[in-house]
């Protein structure tokens, strides 16, 4: 008999033992925890519902975990990381570990929010553990910047899950909400324990499924545009559209005459909007005048 080929998925002492050789301690600045579960990271590509044909982006791979998982389903896998150490590893423990797969997988070294292009075919899914800390800018850039990408599922703190998937009205709908909406159709698509994490982290993950919009939101305000009435909706949140939109438009007036042909009341507030309606809103923005000077004026 053959003894059975060993798992290639890296499971806790494999972590461990990897990170003791790299001399890498996870850091709080860069938000890592690595994952040490190979179930787990099983499961996120099934939830992920990656496909033999798809080319996959990965974010924050860290030792490798979820990428190996990734190369067991997809046609190719490029990481993102922006760690010298774990960058300079990863390719040398998928060459390890699963080496019929190597040619298959593509590493960048950057930060995640300078990339504007990946080598080999356009990505179609982005899988990743994004950092707890700049998960949400990561994500809306990559989405911005590979248009490519159908589908997307990330694993993110709770509670960003929790406002990335929130409803209008919700109490936690805010920017990431209209945001992430802007793109795709969001949901939370499951939760993540703490102890699959090394170190454990002292919150819990939940993971978020996107599927892009099979059409753009149907709008002649640009994507700019739209978001820049998000963020002033939200920068006070408490104060009536009215109100928030007034730096806006220019005046409380001219906020208020954006809103009312939008369809919009004046007297709403950003958390009970849809995006599509924050849209409307940023189509009917009026021009600012120019200002008089004053020997103009007298």
């Amino acid at each position: 008999m053959t003894s059975p080929t060993p798992d290639a998925l890296l499971g806790p002492a494999d972590v461990r033992e990897l990170a003791a050789a790299l001399g890498v301690r996870p850091t709080k600045q860069r938000g890592q925890n690595f994952v040490i579960d190979a179930n787990t990271v099983r499961r996120i590509v099934r939830t992920a519902e990656v496909r033999p044909d798809d080319v996959v982006v990965e974010v924050g791979p860290g030792l490798g975990s979820l990428t190996l998982a990734l190369l067991e389903a997809a046609d190719r896998v490029t990481a993102v990381e922006i760690d010298d150490v774990l960058a300079a590893a990863l390719p040398t423990t998928v060459a390890a570990r699963m080496p019929e797969r190597a040619e298959r997988f593509a590493l960048v070294h950057s930060d995640a929010m300078h990339v504007t292009e990946l080598p080999g075919p356009a990505p179609t899914a982005l899988v990743a553990n994004l950092p707890y800390n700049v998960a949400v800018p990561v994500l809306l850039h990559m989405l911005e910047t590979f248009p490519s990408i159908e589908r997307t599922l990330v694993m993110v703190q709770s509670e960003v899950a929790d406002r990335l998937a929130a409803p209008p009205g919700s109490k936690v709908y805010g920017v990431p909400s209209v945001k992430a909406n802007w793109y795709a159709q969001v949901k939370r698509a499951g939760a993540i324990g703490r102890t699959v994490f090394w170190p454990a982290p002292n919150v819990d993950s939940g993971l978020v499924s996107l599927v892009r919009r099979s059409e753009p939101l149907r709008t002649t305000a640009s994507r700019r545009e739209v978001f820049a009435v998000v963020d002033a909706a939200f920068a006070q949140r408490r104060k009536t559209l009215r109100a928030a939109l007034a730096g806006w438009a220019g005046s409380a007036a001219a906020a208020e005459a954006a809103l009312v042909a939008a369809g919009v009341s004046p007297q709403a507030r950003g958390e009970s909007l849809t995006v599509e309606e924050f849209a409307r809103i940023a189509e009917h923005k009026q021009p600012e005048q120019p200002k008089q000077s004053e020997e103009s004026a007298a």
